[in-house]
C-alpha cells in the first residue's frame, strides 16, 4: 500500500511543481521580450564588428583608466549588449549568426580575463553586472560554459548585501539584476525571494532614503530631492517587474502597486512641466549632462496600466500628453514639505521654488565631477516654463551666480565644488497651499557667503508676486537678484516714464522700469524699479560645470536674456557708527510680478493685485479679482487687509484666506517653522465655525474680534497645510 500512496502523493503535487516551473519560465520569457523590444539596426552592429579587434576588445577605449570621470569600458559592454540583441532578433539580419555568436563570446572573454574594476561603484555593482546579465539571458546556450560562469561571478557583485543596495536607494535596481542573474541560473526559489525583496521596498521611508509622505524621494539620508533621478529609476524598477511578474505566484501585492501608482502620479509627474519634461529647479548635478526637449516616454506608464486599473484614466492621460494627443489642462498647487520644494502649474504655464533648511541640505554633491557649479541652485530657485525649452542646452554658458529666483552674493568666482552641499540655517520655509494656490517662504541665509534676505512668492491663477525683504550683506560684492536668466528668444520690450521701446542687444542699466516683456512673459513692477537687463549671446563650455570622459571641450555660444536687481554693496548700511552705537539696518527690498502666457498689448492691464505689506517680519498680498488674501508672518504681527477686516498672527505662520467681499469663507494655514503645535490667529468681526479637532473659534464681542485656534500637524506631517470651510 505505501509504494502506492507515494504514487498518488507525487501526482497530487506534480501540477504545483510544473506550474511553478512554468510561472519561473514565463517570467524568464516576459524579460527577454522586454530587453529585446527595440532591436538595433544592422549598419550600427556591421561597425561595431568591423572595429573589433582579435583580443576581443576595440580601438578608441581607453582601457587603462578606471577613474570616476574615465571609464570608457561602458562603451564596450555597449557593444556586447548590441551584439546580443541583433544575434537575438529573429528581424535582425544577424539574427543566430555563428559569426556574431563566436564575436560576442570573444568581446566577453576579453572582459572577464581583465575584471575591470572602476573607481566609480555604481560601474561595479549595477552598469557592468546589468549589461552582462543581459549578454547571458539574450545569448543563452551560446555563450561558452566556463565564461559564462566567469560573467555570472562578476554579475554577482550586484546581489542584495552588495553596499549599494541601501534600502530606499538602488536596492530594487540591484535587486532586479540579481533577479536577471538567477533566470539565467534558473535558480526559482531564490528568485522567488528577490521578488519579495522589491515588493517591500514599496513603502514610505520618511525621513531616511527613499519614499516620502509627501510622495518625494531621498536618495541619501542629506535629504536632498532625488524625485526625478534616483526616484524616478526606483519607479520604473518596480513597474517593470511588477508586469514581468504578474499573474504568477511572485506577484507582487496589489497595495503596493497602488502606492507605486500614487507616488508616480502625485510626486514624479508633479514635478514634471505638464506631466512632460523635467522640472528644472529639480535636476542636481544631472543639469549638466544637457536634456534633450524629448517628452518623457511612456514606458513606466504603460507598464502600470497592464498591471492595474487603479487611477487609470490619470496615468492614461500622462500618455496623450506625452504623445502630444491633447494639451495640458490641469491647475495645481503643491507642496512637497519633506524637501522643500514648491510647484505651481496652469494649463499656460508651469513654475517652481526650490528650497532648504536646517532640515535638508541644499544641493546633491558634484559626484563625478558633475554639477560643478551648482552652489546656489536651491537658494530659491524659480524657474519658468511656458513651453518647456526656455533653458533648453543654456547650461554651458549659464551665469550660475544669477540663478531665477535667488538673492546671491555676487563674488568673483564660485567656491571650489567640494563646497557645493551646505546644511542650512534656518528652519522657517515652508508653504500653505489648499492645492490649487498657495504662497511659499523662505527665510534664508546662505551658507556660501552668510547674506540674509526673506524672500516669498504668491501663486494665482494668471501670474505670480515675488517679494523679498531684510537683504542683508556685511561682504564687499554686490548683493543681486535675479528675476530670470532663460534663452533669449525673439526682442525685448520695456517701458519706463518715457514710453515703450525695444532694446538692442547687449548690455542696460534701466532706470525706473514699470514692465519688461520678452519671450510671451510679462514682468511686472509695481513700483518703477532700477532694472539691470542683458541680452546677448554668452560663451561657455560643457567641461566647464563636468568633467567626464565624453564631455565635449569646445566653446559653446547662445543668446541669452538675464534681469537682474542690483542690490549694491552692503545693501542694508553699516550696523554702527564710529562709536558703535547701534543702528537699525535699512530694510533692502524687492517686489515684482510674473505674468506668463500674455501679448505685448496685455501687460499695462489692471491684475487686481495689492501687495499688503513687505517688509522684514511680514509679507502679504492681496488678489482682488479671486477673492484672496495670502500672508507670511517671520513675526507676531498684525496685517490691514481692508478697512473693516484685520487679521493678527500671535506666532510666525503662513495663512491664506478665501474671501468674498470682506467676509473670511475659508482659511488655510501652515507652521514652515515645524515647531508649533498651535496657531492663534485673530479676525475682525464674527467667524462662524463649527469647532473641531482642527479649529476652535470662539468670539469677543467687546471687540468684535474672532479668535481662531488651529491644531497643526506633526511629526511626518509637520509643515504641511491645514485647510478649513467656514460656515455662511
Amino acid at each position: 500500500m505505501r509504494p502506492r500512496v507515494y504514487i498518488i502523493l507525487l501526482f497530487i503535487c506534480l501540477p504545483v511543481w510544473v506550474q511553478g516551473q512554468s510561472d519561473f519560465e514565463l517570467v524568464k520569457k516576459r524579460v527577454i521580450e522586454d530587453i529585446t523590444r527595440r532591436p538595433p539596426r544592422d549598419e550600427h552592429v556591421t561597425r561595431i564588428i568591423e572595429t573589433i579587434q582579435e583580443d576581443g576588445s576595440w580601438p578608441g577605449i581607453n582601457y587603462e583608466d578606471v577613474s570616476n570621470t574615465g571609464f570608457q569600458h561602458s562603451r564596450h559592454l555597449g557593444n556586447m549588449v548590441t551584439m546580443s540583441l541583433a544575434f537575438h532578433t529573429s528581424e535582425s539580419g544577424y539574427y543566430m549568426d555563428q559569426v556574431l555568436s563566436s564575436l560576442v563570446n570573444k568581446a566577453l572573454g576579453f572582459w572577464c580575463e581583465n575584471d575591470f574594476i572602476c573607481e566609480n561603484w555604481w560601474y561595479n555593482q549595477i552598469g557592468t553586472p546589468n549589461s552582462l546579465v543581459i549578454v547571458l539571458l539574450l545569448m543563452d546556450e551560446h555563450i561558452e560554459s566556463d565564461l559564462q560562469n566567469e560573467a555570472l561571478k562578476i554579475i554577482g557583485r550586484a546581489h542584495l548585501d552588495a553596499p549599494g543596495a541601501r534600502p530606499g536607494g538602488d536596492r530594487i535596481k540591484i535587486g532586479g539584476i540579481a533577479a536577471k542573474r538567477v533566470l539565467v541560473m534558473g535558480d526559482s526559489v531564490l528568485f522567488k525571494d528577490i521578488m519579495k525583496v522589491i515588493n517591500d521596498e514599496i513603502r514610505f521611508s520618511t525621513g531616511d532614503r527613499g519614499m516620502q509622505q509627501d510622495y518625494s524621494f531621498h536618495h541619501r539620508i542629506h535629504r536632498v530631492n532625488n524625485t526625478v533621478s534616483y526616484g524616478m529609476g526606483y519607479a520604473n524598477e518596480f513597474a517593470e517587474w511588477a508586469l514581468f511578474v504578474k499573474g504568477t505566484k511572485y506577484a507582487f501585492e496589489d497595495e503596493k502597486i497602488r502606492l507605486l501608482v500614487d507616488y508616480y502620479l502625485d510626486g514624479i509627474c508633479k514635478q514634471y512641466i505638464y506631466g512632460i519634461y523635467t522640472d528644472w529647479g529639480v535636476l542636481n548635478r544631472d543639469v549638466s549632462r544637457g536634456h534633450s526637449l524629448r517628452p518623457h516616454n511612456t514606458y513606466i506608464v504603460e507598464n502600470l496600466l497592464q498591471v492595474t486599473d487603479y487611477r487609470s484614466k490619470e496615468l492614461e492621460e500622462i500618455i496623450r500628453l506625452r504623445e502630444g494627443d491633447i494639451e495640458p489642462s490641469s491647475s495645481f498647487c503643491k507642496f512637497f514639505w519633506q524637501t522643500e520644494h514648491f510647484v505651481c502649474q496652469r494649463p499656460y504655464f508651469y513654475t517652481s521654488v526650490r528650497m532648504f533648511s536646517v532640515r535638508n541640505r541644499n544641493m546633491e554633491q558634484p559626484y563625478n565631477s558633475e554639477g560643478l557649479k551648482n552652489h546656489h541652485k536651491a537658494d530659491g530657485a524659480n524657474f519658468l516654463s511656458v513651453r518647456g525649452d526656455e533653458y533648453l542646452g543654456i547650461w554651458p554658458v549659464y551665469d550660475w551666480q544669477k540663478i531665477p529666483g535667488t538673492t546671491v552674493l555676487q563674488k568673483e568666482k564660485l567656491p571650489p565644488p567640494g563646497e557645493i552641499q551646505k546644511d542650512g540655517f534656518t528652519y522657517f520655509v515652508g508653504a500653505v497651499t489648499d492645492g490649487l494656490y498657495g504662497a511659499v517662504c523662505f527665510d534664508f541665509i546662505s551658507p556660501h557667503d552668510m547674506i540674509k534676505a526673506r524672500k516669498s512668492w504668491f501663486f494665482f491663477d494668471e501670474e505670480y508676486v515675488c517679494l523679498g525683504a531684510g537683504i542683508d550683506s556685511d561682504f564687499g560684492p554686490p548683493v543681486a537678484t535675479t528675476i530670470n536668466q532663460c534663452l533669449l528668444k525673439g526682442h525685448v520690450e520695456v517701458e519706463d516714464k518715457e514710453g515703450v521701446r525695444t532694446l538692442p542687444e547687449g548690455k542696460h542699466i534701466l532706470n525706473e522700469m514699470n514692465w519688461i516683456y520678452h519671450d510671451n512673459v510679462g514682468y511686472i513692477f509695481p513700483e518703477p524699479m532700477d532694472i539691470h537687463l542683458s541680452n546677448q549671446a554668452e560663451r561657455g563650455s560643457w567641461w566647464d560645470i563636468t568633467k567626464q570622459w565624453s564631455t565635449p571641450r569646445d566653446t559653446v555660444e547662445k543668446k541669452v536674456f538675464k534681469l537682474w536687481v542690483d542690490h549694491g554693496s552692503r545693501p542694508q548700511g553699516r550696523h554702527g557708527g564710529f562709536e558703535n552705537a547701534p543702528m537699525i539696518p535699512k530694510d533692502v527690498t524687492y517686489q515684482y510680478i510674473v505674468v506668463p502666457s500674455i501679448e505685448a498689448d496685455e501687460i499695462k492691464q489692471d491684475r487686481g493685485i495689492e501687495i499688503l505689506v513687505n517688509n522684514r517680519n511680514i509679507q502679504g498680498v492681496k488678489h482682488h479679482a479671486l477673492g484672496l488674501v495670502q500672508l507670511i508672518f517671520y513675526n507676531a504681527g498684525s496685517v490691514k487687509i481692508s478697512e473693516g477686516l484685520q487679521i493678527t498672527a500671535d506666532s510666525p505662520g503662513a495663512i491664506m484666506l478665501k474671501m468674498e467681499e470682506d467676509r473670511v469663507t475659508t482659511i488655510t494655514v501652515a507652521d514652515p517653522s515645524r515647531s508649533l503645535g498651535r496657531l492663534h490667529l485673530s479676525i475682525s468681526g464674527d467667524i462662524k465655525a463649527q469647532s473641531t479637532d482642527i479649529i476652535h473659534v470662539s468670539y469677543d464681542s467687546e471687540n468684535n474680534k474672532s479668535q481662531l485656534i488651529f491644531s497643526l500637524p506633526s511629526g511626518t506631517y509637520a509643515g504641511q497645510s491645514v485647510h478649513v470651510n467656514l460656515q455662511k
